[in-house]
């Protein structure tokens, strides 16, 4: 009898707060969780517009976008996996998404 492969469940990451809305009047493209779908524009989040915010957000800060994300992918992956284990996207594809 073979068993199910089981993911590891990632530790809570950061609350996803950015990017910052812009222009203040616009929407913001946040995620709904747990879906991870953006608020604004119902796309996978981040989409296009939130990597591009956030790339002006953080301008040089690599670093540091880096380290916010990839606390976001941590937090994608525990809630994606918990809504469907079998048939959501895997670890790489969300590295892929949020990370790489």
């Amino acid at each position: 009898m073979s068993h199910p492969k089981s993911y590891p469940v990632p530790r809570r990451g950061p609350v996803a707060e950015r990017p910052r809305q812009h222009p203040m009047s616009g929407p913001q493209h946040l995620p709904l969780r747990p879906l991870w779908l953006c608020r604004a524009c119902g796309h996978s989040w981040p989409c296009a517009e939130a990597r591009l915010l956030l790339r002006v957000e953080y301008d040089n800060r690599w670093l540091d976008l880096a380290v916010y994300l990839s606390g976001l992918y941590f937090e994608a992956t525990h809630d994606l996996f918990r809504l469907d284990p079998d048939g959501g996207p895997t670890p790489p594809e969300l590295f892929a998404r949020f990370v790489a």
